[in-house]
């Protein structure tokens, strides 16, 4: 595990969790559109920073929802409006499929990969950014965090400075974890990886970057624990999964300004 911090920013001690549902949970936002997306909304109206959530391949999950809700209230000093938007169009991986452990099964996440790759989405997203500003100009301030898939294409935006919209990032079990594009990125980042990572890859990326950073694997955690593929009737998963969300929220706290 590594931290480089910025100075500033509020105790750690910011979050005050609710209690996890594990199963039937009742989301606390609502739908809207942007851009032509479905978008899961969450957060105070209030709020002057916020959250871009970018699912993982199995869209719109309870465990994830939660995660948003978890986002938009738990810190104790600062609220945030969370967003996340529908790029599958209502058209999810079927979480059937993973893991990938037959021939059927891998050539459907090929395709799916191949008919929603990451880059694509990464480049839609400082123009999907300016919508939600002009329609929330109480938000002064971005930032974004992705899950697996949700990862790789916070590495991909955050990595070009030209482009990038977001004042901090945060990546949970990232896919295609490549330590290349760790170079770019300018802003403060956390990576929570599962065991299931490559602990080289890792470790690279946590070497390249040089903006303050939070890296750390849960090492009995699967890739999605924080995500759709959690299951939160295990307690050790669920106390995990609390522990990531409360890890992001004071990496927040402290490095966001």
């Amino acid at each position: 595990m590594s931290t480089m911090q910025a100075t500033g920013g509020h105790n750690a001690a910011c979050c005050n969790i609710p209690p996890v549902v594990t199963s039937g949970y009742n989301a606390r936002g609502t739908y809207g559109e942007y851009d032509g997306l479905k978008t899961y909304v969450t957060g105070p109206d209030e709020a002057t920073k916020g959250i871009v959530v970018i699912y993982d391949i199995f869209g719109y999950f309870d465990q994830t929802v939660q995660g948003a809700d978890i986002l938009a209230e738990s810190d104790e000093h600062t609220k945030y409006k969370v967003f996340m938007p529908d790029w599958f169009k209502g058209e999810p991986c079927p979480i059937e499929w993973y893991p990938p452990n037959t021939e059927e099964k891998q050539k459907n996440l090929g395709a799916f990969f191949g008919k929603n790759p990451p880059p694509g989405v990464a480049e839609k997203l400082p123009g999907f950014v300016k919508t939600l500003s002009a329609k929330h100009p109480d938000i002064k301030s971005w930032g974004i965090i992705g899950f697996c898939w949700g990862g790789k294409v916070v590495s991909l935006t955050t990595s070009n400075a030209e482009t990038n919209p977001f004042s901090v990032a945060a990546e949970c079990h990232p896919a295609m974890v490549e330590p290349e594009e760790a170079k770019g990125i300018k802003v403060p980042l956390i990576m929570l990886a599962s065991k299931e990572e490559p602990d080289d890859k890792v470790k690279e990326f946590e070497a390249n970057l040089s903006v303050p950073k939070h890296v750390e694997t849960f090492k009995d955690q699967i890739h999605g624990w924080m995500a759709a593929r959690s299951d939160l009737k295990d307690e050790r998963v669920k106390s995990e999964y609390i522990r990531g969300y409360k890890t992001v929220l004071e990496f927040f706290g402290k490095n966001w300004k």
